[in-house]
């Protein structure tokens, strides 16, 4: 964490200096406001937590209940997403308080006598070590308390508004504001009266009976399995002896189990199964009761037993799989012709059973696509045509989640006598993990993804998906860190660069050094995207530059390292010595992601997701790259 760049700082330095629209923001929901947010949810949280660190943009998030939310259904937190958590700094006290998950057992009939249950195996959960976060159990308010935390904290100030429900919306292409939105107040004292807001963006993370999405006219196609689970959140005294691990239990008596343990150490979770439903039940066995789901619970345990003394939370839900066929208001017709005004997010766009742990996963991850753009384009960095990459690359990804949701929950809902192979279960878990982690993710070329020409040049870091971080140490204060930690979610691209064997300041053998060229290049060429930058702003201040060498850091000259990877930052014009490193002896960054010794610049999204691979000598090449994603005209400082 870094500051007292801007003067010295006495308290919490998580609380960013108030700025922009931050300063005497108003307390009441404006009549005319740049992105609003239906719903507060995970989606439209993480949107809104983004957003706020765009200080010349107007974001406000309605939501229609009158407070926080104090309990919410997801609970599944994937290593993805704690790498989320980190760039908005709270993964470490998140991480703090949740359940960690890191082994599954499998329990299945036992041979001798199926009316028992024996515990049959057990799975690391990552067992290829894909990423360095954990993977968690915590409440889904807990993580939207993080993120109205960050909004609170950020220059913009934003909190929910609450008390407003979506009615409709219009497009009228019309004027600086084009999105009538009409709400209705739920709370307070114009409770039951309409309000008519004006917006130059709409986005919808209203959940699975999304009004935004009615308004826009998408509708979730797909099917149900007509198989209905039971959950339950619950305090109870057990012989089970593995309560405290999460497992997938399956009975020669008839029906499945999906435990997980909850954070806290005593509360937890069971998915029931409850069979097959039959087509024409019209919603029955909703009206399931807890305490039938609790003996059905017992008869799936036995020999064990469950004494249930306390139900946080239960519910009955039927499976199935639903995705929109765009999550904006372009239609098919309509695309390259106009930009879209309205976007949708999380369960508006896509559902799926709640088993594999992914729809507060994918949601979030809707959420960081969508709102670094937005911010983009608002602020003038870049072009209206960026919105319409939303839609084209997280409506493929939604598709790949629910394909791989059918085959797992299909897989949870078999009889045990109905496996070919008995460790067929588990088998998938194991050869599938990176799926549900969220590492699988990869977004085509476009004009946000370069083509993979120069992929081997670093082989560890795959163009269209996720950073994978990897231990370095920074030079100047000789601390080992995470390359990837020092990433936070402030809306700016990376570029790391990976030098040449030649140490700084002394070329190799007598020659120039790539890394000293390219650092000169995008200091100083007008065709370097750093060009860009606002007058007045810092040289940071929409391109973060990073140098990792590749010596040991004993053999590092700071003060002959390029400028830069030195930027004079602040009113003071201080300098920021945390942008160079070297390799760490335990863990050579070069090996570990397969880095060509030469020089390699890796250019990396806001949302974390690897843009392009290039050699350092193909500036020109990297030029190219940006320009279409720069705005001609550099806007006002912000």
């Amino acid at each position: 964490m870094q500051f007292h760049h801007h003067g010295y700082v006495s308290g919490d330095p998580r609380v960013q200096q108030a700025a922009g629209v931050g300063i005497n923001r108003p307390t009441e929901l404006p009549d005319e406001v740049d992105v609003l947010i239906v719903g507060t949810g995970p989606a439209g949280m993480l949107a809104a937590a983004q957003l706020s660190q765009f200080p010349g943009v107007t974001t406000r998030i309605i939501e229609r209940r009158a407070g926080r939310l104090p309990i919410g259904q997801a609970d599944g937190i994937q290593a993805r997403s704690v790498e989320t958590f980190q760039a908005f700094g709270f993964a470490e006290r998140i991480i703090a308080e949740a359940y960690r998950i890191t082994e599954m057992a499998f329990w299945k009939p036992d041979p001798a006598d199926p009316s028992r249950i024996v515990r049959a195996a057990r799975t690391i959960d990552d067992p290829a070590g894909v990423s360095e976060f954990p993977h968690l159990i915590v409440n889904q308010a807990r993580v939207l308390d993080y993120f109205a935390e960050f909004m609170s904290n950020s220059p913009t100030r934003m909190s929910p508004d609450y008390g407003f429900e979506f009615r409709s919306l219009e497009v009228t292409g019309e004027g600086e504001y084009p999105v009538t939105v009409t709400l209705l107040h739920t709370a307070g004292p114009n409770e039951g009266q309409e309000r008519v807001v004006r917006a130059k963006y709409v986005i919808g993370a209203d959940g699975a009976r999304s009004k935004v999405r009615e308004a826009i006219g998408c509708t979730l196609a797909g099917d149900a399995a007509n198989h209905a689970w039971g959950v339950m959140d619950v305090l109870a005294v057990t012989d089970f002896p593995d309560i405290r691990t999460k497992c997938a239990i399956q009975s020669g008596e008839g029906g499945s189990i999906l435990h997980i343990p909850r954070e806290g150490g005593h509360l937890f979770r069971m998915y029931v199964d409850l069979g097959e439903v039959d087509p024409n039940d019209k919603g029955a066995v909703r009206n399931t009761t807890i305490e039938e789901i609790i003996h059905k619970a017992n008869k799936i345990l036995h020999p064990y037993t469950l004494d249930v003394r306390n139900v946080a939370w239960h519910s009955v839900y039927e499976v199935g799989h639903r995705l929109t066929d765009r999550f904006d208001d372009v239609l098919p017709e309509e695309r390259g012709a106009r930009t879209p005004r309205v976007f949708i997010t999380g369960d508006a766009c896509h559902t799926h059973s709640a088993k594999a742990g992914q729809g507060m996963n994918v949601s979030m991850q809707d959420g960081f696509n969508l709102a670094w753009k937005l911010g983009h384009v608002l602020e003038g960095r870049s072009p209206e045509s960026l919105l319409s990459t939303y839609s084209a690359e997280r409506q493929v990804i939604a598709k790949n989640l629910i394909d791989f949701d059918k085959e797992w929950s299909t897989l949870m809902a078999k009889r045990p006598e109905e496996f070919e192979d008995p460790s067929e279960l588990e088998d998938f878990y194991v050869r599938t993990a990176e799926f549900p982690a969220g590492f699988m993710t990869q977004y085509a070329p476009s004009m946000l993804v370069a083509a993979s020409e120069h992929q081997a040049l670093a082989t560890g870091f795959t163009v269209g998906k996720r950073f994978k971080s990897a231990p370095v140490v920074r030079v100047g204060d000789i601390n080992p860190v995470h390359l990837g930690h020092h990433a936070t979610a402030d809306g700016r691209w990376r570029i790391y660069v990976f030098a040449d064997k030649a140490t700084p300041g002394t070329g190799e053998q007598g020659t120039a050094s790539p890394a000293a060229d390219f650092a000169e290049w995008i200091a100083n060429s007008p065709e370097s995207p750093l060009a860009a930058t606002p007058a007045g702003a810092d040289p940071d201040a929409w391109f973060d530059v990073k140098v990792i060498y590749q010596q040991n850091h004993t053999r590092i000259d700071i003060g002959a390292v390029p400028k830069a990877f030195k930027p004079q930052v602040g009113p003071f014009q201080l300098t920021d010595y945390e942008k160079v490193y070297a390799t760490d002896p335990a863990a050579d960054i070069f090996e570990l992601r397969g880095l060509d010794r030469g020089g390699v610049v890796v250019v990396v999204r806001p949302d974390q997701y690897v843009a392009n691979v290039l050699p350092l000598t193909a500036t020109a090449e990297l030029a190219a790259f940006f320009a279409p994603l720069l705005q001609a005209d550099r806007p006002a400082a912000v």
